[in-house]
């Protein structure tokens, strides 16, 4: 088992040579690992010991195995062999033009570690190529890993949006119903007002016939009083008159102004409330947006970032590989051109090299091995291929899957578009209806001022013309008080009617706001600018929020 390779610094290897063929410790029980030990004490980076297979190169099996296997024979010498006795002696190897024969021991020795240190160096390149694989195999489960963790991710978006959109249904279905209640309610204060203005009209016209019964009776017990008291009645008519009107002037005055003052009140209270909260949702708004934004741009840089790292290192990987293969390649046609070298030296030297034929023997025997780990390296490398092959593979069916999600997040964004289109409708339909009560009670209003105000100028004439004495006059007045104020009082419950239902249209106002806020969609692109119902002469549907909640 390797230590975790550090991706910024390749650590360093030091390797151990030793005579594997000779060394019996260095053979592993296990058939399927060779462990060779490095020290670490140097540098914290090296590896702490190595692992390879045991069909990569193994000297020996076991430690009572380690002994020399002889060279295999070619099948086109065979024949040759079985036919000449001469032929039994095989031709010696030449190294460097010299033939093993003619060589002294210390030189056989240093060709023979020659060749253990060109078995180290590819050991060391075999441990390169582990490394890579190991690193290659570390990033494909992290990318693997991270693949899993954004399709969490996603997973989890879609079942929010799934949440989001029943709230939504639930929320349309709650307002539904309470348009449907004020629509209920609203009719029901219609036929109730209905009904106490017909009870109200038949009870005027009663005590109207009763004070014409009494006026007329009146009117001849005045008739026959009328000379004796013409001139003192003219001059109290006058002042009473003079005083009432005066009266009524302070009154109307002290009342205009206070009016005036409220009106001033109520529409400075109404303005900072406005601005403060149009305020403070442009504020939560504009930072919506701005975190919406950085989060957008954070996910693009960081998918750009790795798509960018995963493409530099699988070309740096491709490149490597490449050149590797090359090297090999040259490597090996070296090795071919050495070997013919050898063995045509070898042939040449046979005869006189008997007594080293031992010695040779052995270095047949490595150059065997050699072999057998040359083809250990071509099968190394066409794995290292197929790795490469799979990593393509999978690179691009990732590459799909993002194509199949970006596709879907596609079809959800026009699904919200046409969830948005029709709340906007839904709203315009709810604008309409209550534009069109509002403009029927404010006509309904403007109708009973007027008849109230035709009344009260022909009980004036009626007044003025009857000539009454102070007790009757004030009778009268007072029973023309109580009717105005009954009057009055009406105008009062059918304005506060209408303040309520401009309070509750104002109000749904507001909450669709607060629900675009929300769910990010800007209240600007609505396309129309939602009315807001007042009247002529006073503000309406700033009222409290008992307007809404509790009916009068």
């Amino acid at each position: 088992m390797l230590n975790e390779p550090n991706h910024d610094r390749k650590p360093d290897v030091v390797w151990i040579n030793a005579d594997l063929s000779n060394d019996p410790t260095l053979c592993n029980d296990s058939p399927n690992e060779f462990h060779a030990n490095i020290s670490e004490e140097s540098n914290p980076d090296v590896i702490s010991y190595i692992t390879y297979p045991h069909n990569a190169f193994d000297p020996c099996e076991k430690p009572a195995q380690c002994e020399a296997r002889p060279p295999k024979k070619k099948p086109g010498k065979k024949k040759g062999k079985k036919s000449s006795p001469s032929s039994k002696s095989k031709t010696p190897t030449v190294v460097d033009g010299v033939s093993t024969t003619e060589m002294t021991k210390e030189e056989l020795e240093e060709h023979i570690i020659r060749l253990r240190e060109e078995l180290e160096r590819e050991r060391e390149e075999r441990n390169y190529f582990q490394l890579e694989r190991d690193k290659v195999n570390t990033f494909w489960e992290i990318s693997k890993q991270q693949l899993e963790d954004r399709s969490a991710e996603l997973r989890n978006k879609e079942r929010e949006m799934e949440e989001s959109e029943e709230r939504h249904q639930l929320e349309l279905k709650v307002y539904k119903q309470k348009v449907k209640h004020l629509l209920y309610e609203h009719q029901n204060n219609i036929s109730e007002l209905k009904a106490e203005t017909a009870t109200a009209i038949r009870i005027n016209q009663e005590e109207h016939l009763k004070v014409q019964g009494l006026l007329r009776q009146d009117e001849q017990n005045l008739k026959i009083k009328l000379r004796e008291t013409q001139l003192s009645s003219e001059d109290n008519v006058r002042t009473l008159k003079k005083e009432h009107e005066h009266e009524m002037h302070e009154i109307r005055k002290d009342f205009e102004r206070k009016m005036e003052e409220q009106k001033k009140i109520y529409m400075k209270n109404t303005k900072e409330l406005k601005e403060k909260l149009d305020l403070q949702r442009k504020n939560e708004l504009h930072e919506t947006e701005e975190r919406k934004n950085n989060h957008i741009n954070a996910l693009m840089r960081s998918h750009e970032k790795s798509y960018a790292e995963m493409k530099n290192y699988y070309n740096d990987i491709t490149l490597n590989n490449l050149a590797l293969i090359n090297t090999l390649k040259e490597q090996l046609e070296e090795r071919k051109k050495n070997e013919e070298r050898l063995e045509r030296r070898a042939n040449e030297i046979a005869a006189e090299n008997r007594r080293l034929v031992e010695p040779l023997t052995k270095a047949k025997e490595e150059n065997t091995e050699m072999k057998r780990q040359m083809a250990n390296y071509e099968k190394d490398k066409t794995q290292t291929k197929a790795l490469l092959k799979t990593c393509e593979k999978e690179k691009k069916r990732t590459e799909w899957k993002y194509d199949i999600l970006e596709q879907q997040f596609k079809h959800i964004e026009a699904e919200r578009n046409d969830l948005y289109e029709k709340f906007v409708l839904a709203i315009q339909e709810v604008q309409q209806k209550c534009g069109l009560k509002n403009i029927l009670l404010e006509k309904r209003l403007t109708a009973l001022t007027e008849t109230i105000e035709k009344k009260e100028a022909q009980l004036s004439e009626v007044l003025s013309a009857s000539n009454l004495d102070p007790i009757s006059m004030a009778t009268v007045s007072r029973k023309l008080g109580d009717i105005l104020d009954s009057k009055n009082g009406t105008i009062k419950e059918l304005q506060y009617e209408l303040a309520r239902v401009c309070k509750a249209h104002n109000d749904l106002l507001l909450a669709c706001e607060s629900k675009l806020q929300q769910f990010g969609i800007p209240f600007q692109e609505l396309g129309f600018r939602p009315l807001k119902t007042t009247l002529n002469t006073q503000k309406l549907g700033h009222g409290p929020a008992g307007l809404v909640s509790v009916p009068p």
